[in-house]
């Protein structure tokens, strides 16, 4: 792609966006960077002045002098100057986009989507790679914006991405050699017009996939299985439940001749033999042996606020499980601890439907300890689920829970919300549990 004095637009200043003006202006293009907050609410907004060209407080029409607009995720589709935008006939891309129309075409790209593990995946998969010697990056959702690496230039043998529904929404031409969704339950309803219409945008992974690319499915997700006759790429599944191209036989996970032990690797819980096994069928595809992706378990470390042990205070232990932002990912918490536990809940309303959460609270939950917005709506809906406290505080919420504990119990943090009525992100909320969980510790 020549970017040579080529306009481009770009919405939004965050990572992404940031790292896609930086591409553009090294490889002789002209970046226009538009921000919605005002300056003091930008990291590095003088420096950004002084090297782009760019515009604060709201999204005027400069941006339509533009070849091309990319749109950073955080931004919804329906606002009014992308649909003046569309009308205009501009071209909107997401910088994942992007970043494939610049991409060397020797690198193979692996994606993963899904409504939960995702990191994890990712992680596990760009381990594996690099166990085996290949050059691999980890980028997109993540954290590490695609165009911030030098993939218009050769070297990089694998890009492995984590991709975001949002991500997946202004794709064109974008394709994934391998292609991984690893279940889709409701998440993000607040920005999508129905259920149907957020695992549309899933399956875009698939979307330009070739009969020689692969695609990877989950094959105990209903969704999935109502969606997959879209796929026209060669197709392999994994499941918990029933025999696939990788199972689990309720002690081994089973891929073609070889068994891999749960013994292997610091990952624990169902949901995370799932995230193996479509690791281990991504990698397999590409040519990683058994022997080296046993090698890669067993030193892989697991990611935090995922079902992250803290400490022991006393015999009482410390999860942080902050990543948990829906009810899905609550449900896999639950289920991966054997006796019931004192569950801190609460944060930033996503719209979901809480109530489905009932049955495995009143089975796993000894008390249920709610924080943030959501407090007092979840303390209607769970209230016949198990005994509630209500906090506006975490380190009030932290300090009465270990009060309250008995011997060997249990303290988990997964909220089933977003974070941002009390924290930035839920890296933040997860630290500062931490932070809190240190100090009750000194204090004991």
């Amino acid at each position: 792609m020549n970017l040579k004095n080529k306009r481009i637009g770009i919405l939004g200043m965050a990572k992404s966006g940031l790292a896609a003006a930086k591409k553009i202006q090294e490889l002789g293009g002209i970046p226009f960077l538009s921000e919605l907050k005002t300056e003091e609410n930008i990291n590095d907004s003088l420096f950004i002045k002084k090297r782009f060209e760019c515009e604060f407080e709201g999204h005027t029409e400069k941006l339509f002098n533009s070849d091309l607009i990319i749109v950073s995720p955080g931004i919804p589709l329906n606002i009014p100057i992308l649909q003046k935008a569309k009308a205009k006939k501009n071209k909107l891309i997401s910088e994942i986009e992007f970043g494939y129309l610049l991409k060397h075409p020797a690198s193979k790209i692996i994606a993963v989507t899904g409504s939960n593990g995702k990191s994890t995946t990712v992680s596990l998969i760009h381990h594996i790679l690099q166990t085996a010697g290949y050059k691999s990056i980890l980028a997109g959702n993540i954290g590490n914006a695609l165009t911030s690496f030098p993939i218009d230039e050769k070297g990089i043998d694998f890009i492995v991405l984590e991709l975001s529904s949002f991500q997946l929404d202004l794709i064109d031409t974008f394709k994934a050699d391998v292609g991984v969704i690893l279940n889709i339950t409701p998440d993000h309803l607040n920005r999508y017009s129905s259920f149907d219409d957020y695992a549309n945008s899933k399956m875009n992974i698939f979307q330009n996939q070739t009969e020689n690319d692969l695609a990877i499915i989950n094959l105990d997700d209903n969704t999935l299985l109502k969606f997959h006759h879209k796929i026209s790429s060669i197709k392999k599944s994994f499941s918990l439940k029933s025999k696939a191209d990788v199972y689990f036989d309720g002690n081994f996970i089973i891929h073609q001749k070889d068994k891999f032990s749960l013994t292997d690797t610091k990952l624990f819980g169902p949901h995370n033999i799932a995230n193996i096994m479509a690791s281990i069928l991504a990698v397999s595809y590409l040519g990683i042996n058994s022997e080296i992706i046993r090698k890669a378990l067993k030193t892989f470390s697991p990611l935090p606020h995922r079902l992250e042990f803290i400490t022991q205070i006393n015999s009482v232990k410390f999860f942080n499980d902050s990543k948990a932002t829906n009810t899905d990912s609550v449900k896999f918490a639950l289920k991966s601890f054997a006796k019931p536990v004192r569950i801190i809940m609460g944060g930033s309303d996503k719209e979901e439907d809480y109530s489905v959460l009932n049955p495995l609270l009143k089975k796993h939950a000894k008390k249920i300890y709610l924080i943030g917005e959501t407090a007092n709506k979840m303390k209607e809906i769970f209230i016949s689920a198990a005994d509630i406290s209500t906090f506006t505080d975490l380190k009030k919420c932290i300090f009465t829970a270990f009060s309250e504990a008995e011997k060997d119990d249990i303290i988990l943090l997964s909220p089933g919300c977003a974070s941002f009525d009390m924290f930035n992100n839920f890296e933040e909320r997860g630290y500062t549990f931490k932070k809190i969980v240190t100090e009750l510790k000194n204090e004991n």
